[in-house]
């Protein structure tokens, strides 16, 4: 009874209530809005929708100069308690990663299977900053390729 009334003690905190923790796709929520990391050679953007009907649906392009190089539709979804993270790179197959973790500022998405990369995350640092990034074994060698984005202005608002 002592463990039961400690525990009630710790998950009522401080004023009482009980903080429900977001569920689904709500829990990375936090990815919603624009971002880019621009440079000299290449402006990187990314534009996440809102959730909703337990998705999210994100954008991708990387721009040098007048030139589109890469761009990259991912839809996140919640699949059996966890959420599927479905990539759609351009002029490559699909490829899904499901959550290994998930916080309120962090999320790890792993496919052991997938060639390059095995893995893709995120990590927001405050409100404007997001580092995302791709990584696993490619050549025998372990690879990790950064994207630090900043808060953009969203186009049309």
């Amino acid at each position: 009874m002592r463990h039961g009334l400690l525990a009630l003690a710790i998950a009522l905190g401080s004023n009482g209530a009980v903080v429900a923790q977001p569920a689904g796709i709500q829990r990375v929520a936090w990815l919603q809005g624009c971002w880019e990391a621009v440079s000299p050679e290449r402006t990187i953007e990314e534009q996440w929708m809102a959730p909703r009907g337990g998705s999210m649906v994100g954008v991708g392009r990387t721009v040098r100069g007048d030139t589109l190089v890469e761009y990259e539709l991912v839809l996140i979804r919640e699949r059996g308690g966890q959420l599927a993270y479905e990539a759609h790179p351009s002029g490559q197959p699909t490829a899904v990663f499901l959550s290994r973790g998930v916080s309120d500022s962090s999320v790890l998405f792993e496919n052991l299977e997938h060639d390059f990369p095995q893995r893709v995350g995120y990590s927001r640092s405050g409100s404007d900053a997001l580092l995302a990034w791709i990584e696993g074994a490619q050549q025998g060698k372990v690879r990790r390729i950064e994207f630090p984005y900043r808060r953009a202005v969203c186009p049309g608002t």
